[in-house]
């Protein structure tokens, strides 16, 4: 095993396609998945939560995963609300390029897959639903969430999925403590030892 990380930027590991078949947003879909990148397999245990615990994302506006892997949360908003934008953001050029192609085969046209600097400096995001890479850190998980939550509009919601016994409680206290002033934040429901925490723009 490589020291290697799925939130590498540019993985130097062959890509080694795979292809699964995955349920989202009530549609079957046909997926194309990867070596080095976040669960290749299937939709892993704590995005199948968010996306079966989350309340139907806005039909309209752009709409914000971060994080996105090869892409789950990202096709079944596009999937759900076929008038909004979403933006996918990833730092792992690999898994952009595998939601790009996987929109495409599901005939979602309203999905941009890029990195982070690439999303417009003013663009505001009518919600936000992350697995977020907890793995990368605390203090890049940190920064991560500094840089989004303060980018919901006024009134919207952000939607993470945290496993319990990686930190969900202490990662709520934490967005209580640093993003009081932007974000109320609560715990939304918790299934199958993740919790789902809902962050609200103030």
């Amino acid at each position: 095993m490589s020291s290697e990380h799925y939130f590498t930027p540019e993985p130097g590991s062959e890509m080694r396609r795979r292809t699964i078949t995955a349920t989202l947003a009530g549609r079957t879909m046909t997926i194309t998945t990867a070596a080095g990148v976040f669960s290749p397999d299937r939709v892993d245990p704590g995005t199948g939560v968010l996306l079966a615990g989350t309340p139907v994302p806005p039909a309209t506006g752009h709409l914000l995963d971060v994080g996105c892997g090869w892409g789950p949360i990202t096709l079944s908003l596009a999937a759900l609300s076929p008038e909004a934008t979403v933006w996918a953001v990833d730092v792992n050029e690999r898994v952009l390029q595998l939601v790009r192609e996987n929109a495409q085969a599901a005939g979602l046209t309203n999905v941009n897959a890029v990195t982070p600097d690439d999303v417009p400096e003013g663009l505001r995001f009518a919600t936000l639903w992350s697995n977020p890479p907890i793995r990368v850190g605390k203090d890049e998980l940190h920064g991560l969430l500094r840089r989004w939550l303060p980018r919901l509009e006024e009134g919207a919601d952000a939607w993470l999925v945290v496993q319990k016994n990686l930190g969900s409680d202490s990662l709520q206290r934490w967005i209580a403590d640093d993003l009081g002033d932007t974000v109320d934040v609560a715990r939304a429901s918790t299934s199958k030892g993740y919790r789902i925490l809902r962050a609200r723009r103030r």
